[in-house]
C-alpha cells in the first residue's frame, strides 16, 4: 500500500487506451463543431466593430501572428489563409478603408507596399481576446482552482503535441 502511495508518475509516455482517446477525439470533435460557429469572433464584432465579417478577423489575426517574423504584406497574408491573392487584397483594401489596417511603404524595399495594423485594429483584437476570456472564465467558474491549472497545463501541452504532430505531417502548411 505504501508502495502505491510513493510511486511518482512515470515520465514514459501512457499506451493509448480503447476508452480515454476515442473520448477525447468526440471532444475535440464537438469544441471543432462549436469553434466553427466562430462565436468568439462574432462576440467581437458585435461589439467593437459591427459591419466587419469573420474574414476581416481572419486577416487581421493573419497580421497579429506574422508581425513579429518582419513585415506583412498582402501575399503573405493570403499564403496563411490559404486564399487567393485577389481575395486577400479586396479584404486588405476594406479593412484599409475601415481604419482597421493601412498600407505602408516597405522599410526594406521602398517599391514593396507592407500592411500594418493601426490602433482601431489593436483594439479589435483587444476585444476579441477580451472575448475568449471571458467566456473561458465562465465556463471554468465553478471549477476548483487547482482544476483549472491543472486543465491549462495538460490543454497546452496537448495542443503543442496536436500543432507538433500536424506540421511534421503538413509540410505545406505556412506558421
Amino acid at each position: 500500500m505504501s508502495d502505491v502511495l510513493t510511486k511518482t508518475p512515470s515520465a514514459e509516455p501512457a499506451e493509448p487506451d480503447r476508452e480515454n482517446v476515442p473520448r477525447i477525439g468526440r471532444s475535440m470533435a464537438r469544441m471543432r463543431l462549436m469553434t466553427g460557429r466562430r462565436l468568439i469572433g462574432r462576440l467581437a464584432i458585435q461589439s467593437a466593430a459591427p459591419g466587419l465579417e469573420l474574414s476581416h478577423l481572419d486577416v487581421l489575426d493573419a497580421v497579429r501572428r506574422a508581425q513579429p517574423a518582419g513585415e506583412v504584406t498582402v501575399g503573405m497574408i493570403a499564403e496563411m489563409l490559404r486564399i487567393d491573392p485577389s481575395r486577400a487584397s479586396r479584404v486588405v483594401a476594406d479593412m484599409v478603408g475601415r481604419n482597421v489596417l493601412r498600407r505602408e511603404a516597405s522599410q526594406a524595399d521602398a517599391r514593396r507596399i507592407v500592411v500594418v495594423m493601426t490602433e482601431v485594429g489593436q483594439d479589435l483584437l483587444a476585444e476579441i481576446v477580451a472575448q475568449k476570456l471571458a467566456i473561458i472564465s465562465e465556463i471554468v467558474s465553478d471549477w476548483p482552482q487547482e482544476d483549472v491549472e491543472r486543465f491549462a497545463a495538460l490543454f497546452e501541452r496537448f495542443i503543442g503535441g496536436y500543432e507538433a504532430v500536424f506540421l511534421s505531417r503538413d509540410k505545406d502548411t505556412p506558421g
